[in-house]
């Protein structure tokens, strides 16, 4: 992988002919805008002038002489500007990577990144994600939330890990005993008593659909006292619904851990104490505080209401006790932005009872907006005052739907264009990358068709512009599926992706793949297997089909 060593090799360089160890993450290395330019450069020399009180070319011709570079990856350095160093790569190492690619297939881009060196076992990640809490449809923020999710999952696991995908079912709690309420309240009225329903309680017509169901299956003598009923109904229905949306979206849990079993096992009981134990927690007004002014929160938080009933922070901390309890190297949070006052807390107790906060990766995405004729898509024709992710897929497909949502940072705020989404064009970005794997797939086709015989080529043909940029579009697939996994940003791959589409189309308009003559055919069917085999690669890596045709 050509940005890994050169960066290793200037850093080596470097801290030699300056005597400064530079952090790697300190180290700019970037494709330059221009191809006369290099396929590498660095402006290393500029951000060590200050402090060297040199000049940035001085250091930069330094540097240069301190590398010691394969001969056979990189073929030229230069120093360009006012102090850029620009490296070229040879054409031999392109051609070798290249028939490394299509030897590779459907496990290029892998790597080992993420196991452990002892006896070669993997590490152990968990990643949960979704978490809905069982009171209705999944939301267009939580489908945001599955994609990330589980791309995520994809990405540790193409670079080694060994990933635990999981749902922490919060089916204990406040919230459940308003769900059974609002089966109840609507099973009244069923029975034609008139309800003042509370707006605190949860709307919709899945309430009133669940309310029908248990009114067929127990009859017209329920009451009050069988709230357990109401609500045990109510999980069952709605969770089943939330595993069928998940379903159409590719993804699957490994485990479903029950917010329940933490009240069942003493779990809550033997966290909260051991709080106490630490001298974390004080009584007021009849509640739990915990003391997160003492780790920088702006105020304590309680953890145990004054009616006995525990807040979310107590629950999710002793859930997060059983994550360190179960072995995971690393565990990875993927949260809305409504946990954001949240996390700090559980992360602080963690630490205040021993254990490592560090191994936790929390990582918060914000809201999505359906957009539809350039105006926000407010209400649901059919339940509550959201767009179900049903709803969604009906209108777009799991697979825009998955793309769309991972084309932003997480960070960033999602504006979904529900009119793009649909668009059978090349403005529709997830068409787009699409339409180049079907179009790769018919050259393929077209050339059994014409009796071209397929063998291995001889890569050495591939000489024009527009191969050459194709090829090394290609080869920087592993690097940026590392980057990914690392940075924890799924959307790096489709902006990728949409990028490596744009060169094959423009390869594609500018030369024929079939051609008479034979060695030079078997070179570019091979450069399209190729660019085939990435960009399926990179959508299943975002969990998006990849269509043979469209």
């Amino acid at each position: 992988m050509s940005k890994q060593y050169l960066q290793d090799q200037i850093l080596l360089a470097a801290e030699k002919a300056t005597g400064i160890k530079i952090e790697a993450k300190n180290l700019t290395l970037e494709k330059p805008k221009q191809a006369a330019h290099g396929d590498w450069a660095t402006s290393i020399a500029l951000s060590l002038a200050k402090e060297l009180k040199a000049k940035p070319r001085d250091i930069a011709q330094n540097i240069v002489d301190s590398l010691e570079l394969d001969a056979s990856l990189v073929a030229k350095t230069e120093i360009a500007g006012p102090g850029f160093i620009n490296f070229t790569l040879t054409s031999d190492w392109l051609y070798k990577e290249l028939t490394g690619l299509l030897s590779q297939g459907s496990k290029y881009g892998q790597s080992q990144m993420g196991p452990s060196t002892l006896l070669g076992v993997p590490k152990k990640a968990q990643v949960e994600f979704v978490s809905s809490n069982p009171t209705g449809p999944l939301n267009v923020g939580h489908g945001r939330q599955a994609a990330i999710g589980d791309s995520l999952c994809r990405l540790l696991e193409a670079t080694g890990y060994q990933v635990t995908r999981e749902y922490y079912f919060n089916n204990a709690g406040l919230q459940m005993k308003k769900l059974a309420q609002s089966v109840f309240l609507r099973y009244q009225e069923i029975l034609g008593k008139k309800i003042d329903f509370p707006e605190d309680l949860y709307q919709g017509e899945y309430i009133k659909e669940i309310a029908g169901n248990c009114r067929r299956e127990k009859g017209d003598s329920l009451t009050e006292a069988d709230l357990e009923y109401f609500k045990q109904s109510a999980v069952a229905v709605i969770f089943e619904e939330i595993k069928a949306t998940l379903k159409r979206m590719g993804i699957v849990f490994d485990v479903f851990y029950n917010e329940s079993d933490l009240y069942q096992r003493g779990e809550i009981e033997s966290t909260l104490q051991a709080l106490k134990g630490q001298g974390l927690t004080y009584e007021s007004e009849g509640a739990v505080w915990f003391k997160a002014t003492q780790f920088g929160a702006e105020k304590d938080r309680v953890l145990v209401r004054s009616t006995g009933e525990p807040t979310y922070r107590l629950p999710d901390i002793a859930y997060h006790l059983t994550k360190f309890k179960r072995g995971f190297d690393l565990v990875i949070d993927v949260f809305g932005s409504d946990h954001q006052a949240t996390f700090p807390d559980v992360l602080a107790a963690l630490g205040a009872l021993g254990f490592d906060p560090s191994r936790i990766d929390v990582r918060i995405h914000q809201f999505v907006t359906l957009m539809r004729g350039g105006e926000q898509v407010k209400m649901s024709t059919r339940k509550a005052n959201f767009v179900t992710l049903d709803e969604l897929f009906d209108e777009v497909g799991a697979d825009a739907a998955r793309y769309f949502f991972l084309m932003r940072r997480m960070e960033s705020h999602l504006d979904f264009d529900l009119d793009l989404a649909k668009k059978k064009s090349d403005e529709n970005p997830v068409f787009y990358v699409q339409y180049a794997h079907a179009r790769i797939c018919s050259i393929l086709e077209h050339a059994k068709e014409k009796g071209v015989v397929r063998a291995a080529g001889d890569l050495l043909l591939l000489k024009e512009p527009e191969e050459i940029k194709l090829i090394k579009s290609l080869l920087e697939f592993p690097e940026l599926v590392q980057g990914a996994a690392q940075s924890r940003e799924p959307h790096r791959i489709p902006t990728y992706l949409q990028e490596l589409a744009g060169i094959f189309h423009n390869f594609y308009h500018q030369h024929r793949v079939v051609t008479e003559d034979q060695a030079l055919s078997n070179a570019r069917l091979d450069l399209c297997q190729a660019t085939r085999t990435v960009i399926a690669n990179g959508l299943g890596l975002l969990g998006v089909s990849a269509p043979e045709k469209m």
